[in-house]
């Protein structure tokens, strides 16, 4: 909900401020929706950019401009979203009484097409440059630290749609296409989706693995990830009184297997064990160069009791620093990366497997990390403004796209689409919006119920 406030805020106050530098006037700018009445609500009447600077450099003030804003500034009672009403504009609250009053110089409708498109994209500008500012922050707070596959030597984990298209677990990714692959991330990811082929390290040999369509398809169906780094399972230190205490298991002991089950990365064993509580279970384990087993009582959860060496103490980490002017051109690149990665994959929304995989506010709110964490909280708000600013400016009524592309028309033909044809594109607009939101978040209740 706090991402999602500041998201639609710094959208609604795009809309606000380039409506107020060309004289036009905002009746309401309310955080959360204010249906009856609002916890919140204060009026201030002030003076337009473009008055602003006319007063300070002693210029004439233009009569488009010189309306005084009369705002109202709320928070309603209702926590989801927020809006703006702009004057003399069909939008959500369909106020079609005041577009039958004769056009006054203040009103979003009275000024040049160019203004009023401007206004319409400042929102999504908006949200656009909010993730800039905020992958900016990230950087230049926390830097970049990461694993190169290179260090991981003992390569992927991959998920069952991966292992389908060819990879095996413990292969090195090397390059997607040609282009080398660093670490994992979402460039990296993206990479390899839209890749022909990628190049991996096998047991010591270059190997290629085609790609098509089909993977990312199959990821989505199943709705899990790509990958992981293959996290060896070995002993930091046994619990005292659990089972592997018990049972002799020590540090630096290497668990190989489990009942006989191979055991290759720390999320297998894992796995495995839920299967197993409160009960006896053979632990295979390599003590040096030594194969010992031992018979390990696990708790109730299926836990050995211990504690695995994490992964940057087994592996070698990268870490970036970066100066405050250095994390701005960073942002941008993380930024403009973020976005035209989402955009190419919103191929996969016109999908079977795509369209089951579109949720509501519990996806959402899912993608958060389980408890409050600084990083991720602001890492996901900026991915967020970014499928904010893209889903916005897609030419829906309703939608802001749907508004920059009436305006478009008007540009190219010189010719304005009326009042009814606004009126009912808006109605068809808000009729597809809900019918998503029911759908989305259909989904999310449909996977809550049978996961």
């Amino acid at each position: 909900m706090l991402s999602l406030t500041i998201l639609v805020g710094f959208h609604e106050f795009g809309h606000y401020i380039f409506s107020r530098m060309f004289g036009i006037r905002v009746e309401r700018f309310f955080l959360f929706f204010d249906y009856k009445f609002a916890l919140i609500s204060f009026k201030r009447e002030a003076k337009s950019l473009v008055v602003k600077i006319c007063d300070k450099f002693q210029f004439d003030i233009p009569m488009w401009a010189s309306k005084p804003s009369d705002t109202e500034f709320g928070i309603g009672w209702i926590p989801f979203g927020g809006y703006v009403k702009i004057a003399g504009m069909i939008d959500e609250s369909m106020d079609l009484e005041q577009m039958k009053q004769p056009m006054q110089p203040w009103e979003f409708r009275s000024k040049p097409a160019w203004q009023r498109l401007l206004v319409m994209i400042a929102g999504v500008l908006f949200n656009f440059i909010l993730a800039i500012i905020i992958y900016s922050g990230i950087t230049f707070k926390w830097g970049e630290t990461y694993l190169p596959f290179e260090n991981a030597k003992d390569g992927m984990v991959f998920s069952q749609p991966a292992l389908d298209a060819g990879f095996c677990n413990g292969d090195i990714l090397l390059a997607a296409d040609g282009e080398k692959l660093e670490y994992l991330s979402n460039e990296s990811l993206h990479a390899i989706i839209e890749a022909k082929e990628v190049t991996v390290l096998r047991d010591g040999n270059v190997v290629p693995v085609a790609i098509d369509d089909s993977m990312m398809l199959n990821i989505m169906k199943q709705n899990t990830n790509f990958a992981s780094y293959r996290w060896m399972p070995v002993i930091k230190s046994a619990e005292e009184n659990m089972g592997a205490y018990q049972a002799g298991l020590t540090a630096g002991d290497r668990i190989v297997s489990i009942d006989t089950m191979a055991i290759n990365s720390f999320t297998e064993m894992s796995a495995i064990l839920t299967n197993y509580p409160s009960q006896a279970v053979e632990v295979g384990y390599m003590r040096g160069d030594s194969l010992m087993t031992a018979s390990v009582m696990t708790d109730s959860l299926g836990h050995l009791g211990v504690n695995i060496v994490p992964m940057n103490e087994l592996y070698t980490f990268v870490t970036k620093k970066y100066t405050l002017w250095q994390s701005i051109p960073r942002g941008v690149e993380i930024g403009v990366s973020r976005l035209t990665n989402y955009v190419s994959d919103f191929k996969y929304v016109f999908t079977k497997e795509g369209a089951q995989s579109i949720g509501g506010f519990g996806a959402i709110g899912s993608l958060f990390a389980p408890k409050w964490d600084w990083y991720s909280f602001w890492s996901m708000t900026a991915f967020l403004s970014v499928i904010l600013a893209f889903m916005n400016i897609l030419p829906i009524p309703a939608l802001d796209g749907g508004h920059v592309l009436f305006l478009l028309f008007e540009v190219i033909t010189r010719r304005k689409p009326s009042d009814k044809f606004m009126e009912i594109a808006q109605t068809v607009g808000l009729f597809l919006l809900f019918g998503l939101l029911i759908y989305a978040n259909g989904n999310d209740l449909i996977k809550f119920i049978f996961k």
